[in-house]
C-alpha cells in the first residue's frame, strides 16, 4: 500500500490548495500593477475588468495545468508555475507596449469592452504558449 503521501487523493488535494494559493497571489500582484482596483470595479459592474481579470485567472491556471503535467514534486510545480506567471506579466506590459495609440490598462479601468475581450484574448492565448513551453 501506497504512503500517506503518494495517495493520489493526498496529492490532488495538496495541488489544488497550492494552485488556489498561487492564483490569489498572483492576482494580487496583477492588482498592484493595473491603475484600477479589479474587484471594486468588477463590483460596480465593469465587464471589462471582469473580462481581462477572467483571462489572467484562466491563464495562470492554464499555465499551472501544464506545470502539474509535466513535474512530478510540488516544489517543481510551483517553480515552472511561479516562472510561467512571470512571463504572462511580462506579456502583459508587452501587450500595453505593442499597443502604442491604446492605453490598455486606462481604457479597461474606463470599461472599454473591446480592449477588456483583446486583453482576455491576448492573456489565454500566451498562456498557452507558456504552458507548452514549460519543463
Amino acid at each position: 500500500m501506497d504512503g500517506f503521501w503518494e495517495n493520489i487523493i493526498v496529492i490532488t488535494a495538496a495541488r489544488y490548495s497550492v494552485v488556489v494559493l498561487c492564483t490569489l497571489i498572483f492576482l494580487t500582484v496583477f492588482e498592484l500593477v493595473t491603475s484600477y482596483k479589479n474587484w471594486e470595479e468588477i463590483r460596480k459592474g465593469n465587464l471589462a475588468v471582469a473580462m481581462a481579470t477572467g483571462g489572467k485567472i484562466f491563464g495562470i491556471a492554464t499555465i499551472f495545468r501544464y506545470s502539474i503535467e509535466h513535474n512530478d514534486s510540488l516544489l517543481q510545480t510551483i517553480g515552472w508555475g511561479t516562472f510561467g506567471f512571470i512571463l504572462l506579466l511580462t506579456g502583459y506590459f508587452i501587450f500595453e507596449f505593442l499597443l502604442p495609440t491604446i492605453k490598455v490598462d486606462e481604457e479597461i479601468g474606463k470599461g472599454n469592452v473591446a480592449v477588456g475581450l483583446l486583453s482576455m484574448i491576448f492573456s489565454i492565448g500566451i498562456a498557452f504558449v507558456i504552458g507548452a513551453s514549460i519543463g
